[in-house]
């Protein structure tokens, strides 16, 4: 193994490009350490994010140079302009995503559903004379296949493992076992175009690309993403160009063909460094699906967030509700995706285990029911024609709220310790309930014998099967409903904390409870809310005051953790939520402010050293800063509207 001084380096030095497939991070030195090809959770071909002899693919000046970067407007086409003592060149990089109108038609084409899975990589000398070095070295399977290197017209082919490359490239290489590298001398006005692209071994390996091609395309993928963000509607809230930036987040994570969005691209960056903390994060969790149909419906992406809730109801379309509800899916709405450690690689910062896969899909997690029914009733203006099997999917989705709401579970935070009963999850199985109740034209209930919780009410009406209609389970959901509100109220509020615990047993908290007035489970003016908010505040908030999900030591797993982005909007909406405006402003710019250069926001935050920690780029902390945003822009436009004193 040898080692590479870029190995580990902070994670907030990383842009992200996607073509809605697949995701690549580039440093701010011009080197693409993480990519999976073809699909999100696909092995890597390049990981040197992970380990250093995991691959890569670099262009950056010879010696000692300074660099600038930033997206070309509101894109994910990266521009980094290097300078030397002796020249500058400008690097743009993007993962091409075909056109955005149809050529003959005019039509409006969805977002990169034409894209030709290409990656271009275009370098000007824009001043003077300025020498770069190359390096081409792909490594799939996670680093385990070196390929071997041939030349082809215009460009070389890589072949090894499952997949093919082809890389156009206009300058002359040299090949060794560790890949393909050159010193590259340019003069102002000097441009070189390279791409690359795949193939499987069944295919024919594509064809290498002219240099007007890759203008073309190039300008192509710009004017696609410029397109999309232009057709949102404009925000007046606080810090427009981060919500406009975290929208395009969300949806460069959201897998084109299927709708699903990723939590993350990445796995295994760690919670903290040298922890064994690290998860797979590239798969799409139900849990998500309320606060992303959420940030998506405020900002103006209904299209996307119906899309995105398709997703999850076809995926789960088979669920019985006598089981838990699996509780993520993959891309494809795959269900299996069962976990194991890679261990030939070292991990970020020695952070091992490396794992793909997530064992959490195992898990049971009451809190999803009540995310997903959420995400309808917010979207409940769009979905007048579901089809009967969707129907039956959310009213079973009902019923399992009302039959399991009093069981342990896992909780939000996916706990690998003994399953508890906590309040998180309780609170999302009343919000189940509550939205069937108000939204029970939606679903329509599967003929059978009884159900659960519903026994009394065909012992007490002498309802038949044939009776099992929305307007007759109403009256059960609502009595489930009202039960878990006493049980809430009664053994999760804590009078010694004076604030609603982490769980029915013990006395710790959980940032997951800042949701209670932001669900409708009471008000923000009330008492018990307004305490609650404060002592989460108080007791989770680190020296930097940001928040941490919960105490040390309460999810079965060694070691500390860093600061959670999500939770700390949370905490800002909550301040909002409670009429304390000017606070909550102040801690959602704070947040906002875990940023990196380009917008781009990671899972946690180091509460020593202030850098990122966990997976890249978070949807979770995007999400979060969207639908924080939009609870201060409403308080503030209510404030202004309050009538003034005399």
């Amino acid at each position: 193994m040898t080692e590479d001084p870029a190995a580990g380096r902070p994670i907030e030095d990383y842009a992200l490009l996607s073509d809605r497939r697949c995701a690549i991070l580039v440093s701010s030195d011009g080197s693409f350490d993480w990519f999976c090809r073809p699909r999100f959770d696909s092995p890597a071909v390049y990981g040197r994010l992970l380990d250093p002899d995991a691959g890569h693919w670099s262009i950056r000046p010879a010696g000692d140079f300074r660099h600038e970067r930033s997206y070309v407007g509101d894109t994910f086409v990266l521009r980094t302009v290097f300078t030397t003592d002796t020249g500058t060149a400008h690097l743009l990089d993007a993962m091409a995503i075909g056109p955005s109108v149809e050529a003959d038609t005019g039509v409006r084409l969805r977002l990169a559903s034409r894209a030709p899975r290409a990656t271009l990589r275009v370098l000007e000398c824009t001043a003077g004379d300025i020498d770069i070095d190359f390096a081409f070295r792909p490594r799939p399977e996670y680093g385990l296949v070196n390929p071997i290197f041939t030349t082809v017209p215009g460009g070389i082919l890589a072949t090894g493992g499952p997949v093919r490359f082809v890389l156009t490239c206009p300058v002359p290489l040299a090949f060794s076992d560790d890949g393909a590298t050159a010193r590259i001398s340019l003069r102002e006005g000097d441009k070189l175009r390279f791409v690359t692209q795949s193939a499987g071994l069944h295919e024919k390996p594509p064809a290498t690309w002219a240099p007007e091609a890759v203008d073309a395309e190039l300008e192509e993928t710009i004017q696609g993403w410029q397109r999309w963000s232009d057709s949102r509607p404009k925000w007046n809230g606080p810090l427009p160009h981060l919500v406009r930036r975290s929208l395009l987040v969300l949806e460069a994570l959201r897998y084109q063909p299927t709708g699903a969005i990723v939590a993350a691209p990445t796995t295994s960056l760690p919670e903290a460094v040298g922890a064994s903390r690290n998860w797979d994060y590239r798969y799409a969790w139900i849990r998500d699906a309320s606060f992303t149909v959420q940030a998506l419906a405020a900002a103006g992406s209904t299209d996307e967030a119906i899309e995105y809730f398709e997703f999850i109801t076809r995926a789960a379309a088979h669920y019985h509700p006598e089981n838990p509800l699996q509780i993520m899916f993959g891309v494809g709405g795959e269900h299996d995706l069962s976990e194991r450690e890679l261990v030939h690689l070292k991990g970020w910062r020695g952070s091992r285990p490396v794992r793909v896969g997530n064992a959490a899909w195992l898990q049971p997690q009451l809190d999803v029911y009540g995310e997903l029914l959420d995400a309808a009733w917010r979207l409940r203006p769009h979905l007048v024609h579901l089809d009967a099997a969707a129907r039956r999917f959310l009213t079973g989705v009902a019923d399992a709220a009302a039959d399991q709401w009093g069981r342990p579970d896992q909780g939000i935070w996916e706990s690998r310790g003994v399953p508890r009963h906590y309040t998180y999850s309780k609170l999302m199985c009343w919000v189940a309930l509550d939205r069937a109740v108000k939204h029970a034209e939606v679903v329509e209930v599967q003929k059978r014998e009884a159900m659960t919780f519903g026994l009394d009410i065909l012992k007490a009406e002498q309802l038949t099967p044939a009776d099992f209609y929305p307007v007759k389970l109403v009256p059960g959901w609502a009595a489930a409903r009202d039960r878990i509100r006493e049980s809430i109220e009664t053994h999760a509020w804590k009078p010694e904390l004076n604030a609603f615990g982490a769980a029915f047993d013990g006395e710790d908290l959980d940032a997951a409870v800042l949701l209670l007035p932001a669900v409708g489970f009471l008000p923000g003016d009330d008492p018990r809310v307004v305490s609650t908010v404060d002592v989460i505040a108080e007791r989770l908030r680190d020296p930097r005051g940001l928040v941490r999900r919960y105490a040390t030591g309460t999810d079965g797993l060694e070691g500390d953790e860093g600061a959670f982005v999500m939770c700390t909007f949370w905490l800002a909406q909550a301040l909002a939520l409670t009429g304390r405006v000017e606070r909550a402003r102040g801690l959602f710019e704070e947040a906002a402010a875990c940023a990196n250069d380009l917008g781009l926001m990671s899972e946690e935050i180091d509460t020593v050293t202030g850098e990122m920690l966990g997976n890249f780029p978070q949807a979770f902390s995007h999400i979060g800063l969207i639908n924080a945003a939009v609870a201060i822009r409403d308080a503030e436009a209510e404030l202004r509207a309050a009538p003034k004193n005399p």
